[in-house]
């Protein structure tokens, strides 16, 4: 439990130092207060579901700390991914600094209340499913799950991520940071059919699953 512990407040400390370095030295300056808002919500917000798991089910932190993905399209896509999510974070800072965009103050807030939402589905699916691990495995004994967000989409951790990933550039105050989004929706999806190819084999009841729940990402579309 206290490894466990120690683990988690360094994983905060590396990100939010990293976080805080790809905002602040793009920008020129740390009086960039809309990523000192983002920091402070994202961090409140992760430190919060935190607690709420480590009394309630340790063992979906022990799993989400796991990094080490096996399948080989899993780890193409990861390395993919981390060059955009760079970019993601950086751009804004650069945006800010040069004045690229004019954001109104009302969009940031606006944007901050749908980050918040992302998070809150977030926690949902963490809540619903203690086997939502950062990678793509199956464990003994694991189960499908098929309620609460599950029931509406098959994977509403992505469509969390994508919800936040996407409004992140509007909460920095940034529209060209929102171009950096656009190569992540195909590299999701592409996570996606990957994955239920490996749960389809490994997982009993899962074929069943697929066939119940129509929708992957957003009820109604896909």
């Amino acid at each position: 439990m206290e490894n466990l512990v120690k683990k988690v407040i360094g994983a905060y400390a590396a990100a939010f130092i990293m976080l805080g370095l790809m905002f602040f030295v793009p920008a020129g300056t740390i009086y960039y207060w809309q990523a000192w808002i983002y920091l402070i919500l994202m961090f409140f917000v992760a430190g919060a579901i935190s607690i709420y798991l480590f009394r309630h089910d340790k063992a979906v932190i022990e799993r989400r700390m796991r990094l080490k993905e096996k399948e080989e399209p899993q780890k193409k896509i990861i390395k993919i991914g981390s060059v955009f999510y760079l970019i993601l974070f950086i751009v804004p800072g650069l945006d800010f600094r040069y004045g690229w965009s004019q954001v109104p103050f009302e969009v940031i807030v606006l944007a901050d209340a749908i980050f918040l939402f992302g998070y809150y589905l977030f926690f949902l699916t963490l809540k619903e499913n203690p086997y939502a691990a950062r990678t793509i495995e199956v464990e003994k004994d694991q189960r499908v799950v098929t309620t609460g967000p599950y029931a509406i989409v098959r994977h509403p951790m992505y469509s969390a991520v994508l919800l936040i990933m996407f409004i992140t550039p509007l909460c920095l105050g940034s529209y060209w940071g929102m171009l950096a989004t656009i190569p992540m929706f195909p590299l999701i999806v592409f996570r996606i059919l990957n994955e239920e190819k490996v749960l389809a084999e490994n997982l009993p009841g899962y074929r069943e699953y697929l066939k119940k729940t129509g929708y992957r990402l957003i009820p109604g579309i896909w």
